[in-house]
């Protein structure tokens, strides 16, 4: 009896630090990728045959060829799936959260009362990001059953697939820490059919969550 297994292989893209302390999100702001330990690490975990996906946006793109440039390997074609983007956040995306909270409409503090199920003016829920994500997921999981997948994604997302794998509330799944440059590795195992027992479901188990590119020796 074959049970296929298809790992995923999720890294949060290289820092943002030219973002000017402003909400980003979907924004295609570009990654600073000169912690170049932290992309010979992750070349060194990562399988020698896999097949990459990243979002639409810059700073994954730059993430995943600094991964390869570190490893000294050429880059393959990415699949570039724009359903495993961050969060979009709307209205807000570009302003800083102190120009928020000025705001007299009150959008900003009624958000954090309910983090996950609101959404900024124009944007989209957490909540709807793990549906838009764990559609994705599962399709691309059927797509490339029993392969190793690695997507160079974002925090958002690497939450939103944990929510899906681990069948939690949304807003449990916001309080997973997810590092730039971190590895989550998350394996779905296939139906297994067997004469005498029939058909297994299909599950999911979270291998590492938030895994650093170096571990750092502190003695």
């Amino acid at each position: 009896m074959t049970v296929p297994i298809t790992r995923w292989w999720w890294i949060r893209h290289a820092p943002v630090t030219a973002h000017g302390g402003r909400i980003y999100g979907q924004s295609d702001v570009p990654a600073n990728c000169s912690n170049l330990a932290s992309f010979a690490g992750l070349a060194r975990l990562l399988p020698t045959d896999a097949t990459w996906i990243a979002s639409h946006l810059a700073r994954t793109h730059q993430t995943a060829a600094a991964i390869f440039e570190a490893a000294g390997q050429p880059m393959p074609a990415l699949l570039v799936e724009p359903t495993l983007a961050e969060q979009h956040f709307g209205d807000w995306q570009g302003l800083t959260h102190d120009e928020l909270a000025a705001r007299r409409d009150g959008a900003w503090h009624r958000f954090w009362l309910a983090p996950a199920r609101l959404a900024p003016p124009g944007g989209e829920s957490f909540v709807e990001v793990i549906g838009r994500v764990g559609a994705a997921v599962e399709r691309l999981t059927a797509q490339h059953q029993g392969r190793d997948i690695v997507a160079v994604v974002h925090g958002g997302t690497i939450r939103a697939a944990l929510a899906l794998a681990l069948g939690i509330d949304a807003e449990r799944a916001l309080g997973f820490v997810i590092d730039n440059c971190s590895l989550t590795r998350i394996d779905h195992i296939g139906a297994a059919v067997s004469s005498e027992a029939g058909a297994a479901a299909a599950s999911w188990r979270v291998a590492t969550v938030n895994h650093p590119p170096v571990i750092v020796d502190r003695g």
